[in-house]
């Protein structure tokens, strides 16, 4: 409950030497703060706290907010991510807008005058800063980082009070700069929020005549807000990569992002590169019962289950996998920069899903492609990997007995729980199932992400320990080769030897052979793996794509037990 006389004793202690002016003190907050109203809302309240009590308050007062419906999907779902917003009336907007970014993240909290913790049941939603002094404390910058490591979603309103009436309309005052030095410092993405609203002329009065006035005005200003609303425009995301430059000087980067926030939702275009958010996920019973309506080729010793699903008309199935691969390749510095990562071969190539019924979540998949059948349909254009590499004569034989493998991901979640290998059991049960199929083959990918260097010592290493044994494919955009005389080259004469030699210098320079590789050429004996090209794809972030071929005859007796057998 909001008592002033204890925020008076414990803000204001000097008071105590003057009982006059202690008294009056009292006297006129009392007024000015509405605690006769505020405790007569406070006790009525039933025991809500954090989001709950939000939203009675926004009730209470009969404030809204709105938003473009397809703008909410700006708002990542997971991650650490600051966001910062203008302070157009000080009060309700704050509450609005923690309520709004709630309907994404359930874990947002709002960095605010440490005076609003006397309110105990918002202190959930809350990351309190002391106003009073030039700095924040060590100790509230330290929560606020804290939260951001633990992947938490934070708003700050840089300005840190409530925007004034200038010549260009109402605008915040100075924003300080400690929104970025916080991004910065947690390696934090930054959201812009723009928010519509305005006080009452009477407030901007006296906000002229006097500024503090105005500021111990606002809680009247909060009750003359009932049954209006804010509107907010939610920008795209600003990645660290767009601010985190050591040249720009950090006080001009400050004006560039209050710039860039004051043009969200307006014609003119905003100052900072932005990133397309990724699609919400799907509604988990529907996808559920999407799921469970496919083909099931398997289930694991953990429970999770295989899936074979084939495209017939809208699905939520298609829709997450379009989501989960934009995850999972931003996260390795790939992706499209689309909304869902799907393009039109996903309607008519088949799709291997590992899905956890305990979580409703799809793992993993991979996207399986009957070539014969493609081809009979469709023609060679059909073919995914066509769109990338000129196939010779020789690789007629391949398409006949040919599955096309690729776009496979685990979402970030489930790495490092054995969830590649579980698709792959599900190949394994479709093989066995198909035994016609006796090729596989598709692109495996290198990130961009890695060094140059790196790229060129697992470019050379696999081209020289699997170089194809004819010419069956050529890549559209060759990839080039710009090592440098430090990179290690390979001459293909002693794999274990110069494996170990690959694998120590991705270590000490920090990166790792990519998963797939390790995976596509340890299934078979000498000569059962091929990479036929490299080639660079432009439209994910020009990573390399290396065209591997399998040849399931030549398969390891280890991996023909693990896969092809009966289980």
């Amino acid at each position: 409950m909001l008592s002033v006389e204890q925020v008076v004793n414990k803000k204001l202690p000097n008071l105590k030497k003057t009982p006059w002016l202690e008294k009056s003190a009292t006297w006129f907050l009392r007024h000015l703060l509405h605690e006769k109203d505020i405790q007569q809302f406070t006790n009525s309240l039933p025991p809500l706290d954090g989001i709950d009590f939000v939203e009675h308050v926004l009730d209470y007062f009969n404030f809204n907010y709105s938003y473009s419906a397809k703008n909410l999907d700006n708002i990542p779902t997971a991650g650490r991510l600051i966001i910062i917003a203008n302070h157009p009336i000080g009060s309700l907007d704050g509450l609005a807008l923690l309520r709004l970014v709630s309907e994404v993240r359930g874990d947002v909290k709002i960095v605010a005058n440490d005076w609003l913790t006397e309110l105990e049941p918002l202190k959930p939603m809350l990351l309190p800063v002391n106003v009073f002094g030039e700095k924040p404390q060590p100790s509230d910058l330290r929560n606020i980082r804290e939260y951001l490591h633990s992947e938490g979603c934070v708003i700050i309103f840089p300005a840190g009070e409530v925007s004034r009436l200038r010549p260009n309309g109402i605008k915040d005052t100075r924003w300080a700069a400690g929104f970025l030095k916080i991004a910065k410092s947690t390696q934090s993405d930054i959201l812009p929020i723009r928010l519509s609203a305005h006080n009452s002329a009477w407030f901007y009065t006296a906000s002229m005549v006097y500024k503090p006035l105005a500021t111990a005005l606002l809680v009247k200003e909060m009750f003359r807000q009932q049954k209006k609303q804010v509107h907010c425009d939610i920008g795209e995301k600003i990645p660290l990569s767009a601010f985190n430059q050591p040249t720009i000087n950090l006080n001009q980067q400050v004006k560039l992002f209050k710039k860039h926030l004051y043009r969200v939702g307006s014609t003119k275009p905003t100052i900072y590169p932005t990133q397309t958010a990724i699609a919400r996920p799907e509604p988990r019973q529907p996808l559920k019962a999407a799921i469970e309506s496919c083909e099931l080729l398997g289930e694991t010793h953990c429970g999770k289950k295989i899936y074979l699903y084939e495209f017939s008309g809208s699905s939520p199935i298609l829709r997450e996998i379009g989501r989960l691969r934009e995850v999972a390749f931003r996260t390795v510095g790939e992706g499209t920069w689309n909304r869902r990562d799907l393009d039109e071969y996903d309607t008519w190539y088949m799709h291997l899903i590992l899905w956890d019924p305990d979580d409703l979540e799809i793992a993993g998949a991979y996207r399986l492609g009957d070539c014969r059948q493609i081809i009979q349909s469709k023609g060679c254009d059909g073919l995914y990997t066509n769109s990338f590499y000129r196939f010779e004569e020789g690789m007629k034989l391949i398409f006949e007995e040919g599955l096309e493998l690729g776009r496979s991901f685990v979402q970030p979640r489930y790495w490092g729980k054995r969830s590649l290998e579980y698709l792959w059991v599900g190949i394994g049960a479709l093989l066995r199932k198909h035994p016609r199929y006796r090729y596989l083959f598709g692109s495996v990918s290198i990130s961009n992400a890695l060094p140059k260097d790196a790229q060129a010592a697992l470019v050379c290493f696999y081209s020289a320990h699997f170089p194809p044994f004819k010419p069956l494919a050529t890549a559209n955009i060759p990839y080039q080769s710009t090592q440098a005389s430090t990179t290690p080259t390979f001459s293909g004469s002693n794999y274990s030897e110069e494996f170990s030699q690959l694998k120590t210098y991705l270590a000490n320079i920090g990166f790792s052979i990519p998963t797939m590789y390790k995976q596509y050429s340890e299934l078979c004996e000498k000569g059962g793996v091929q990479f036929l090209t490299f080639g660079i794809d432009p439209d994910f972030n020009n990573s390399i794509d290396g065209f591997v071929l399998v040849d399931i005859h030549k398969l390891k007796d280890k991996k023909r037990k693990r896969y092809l057998e009966t289980r």
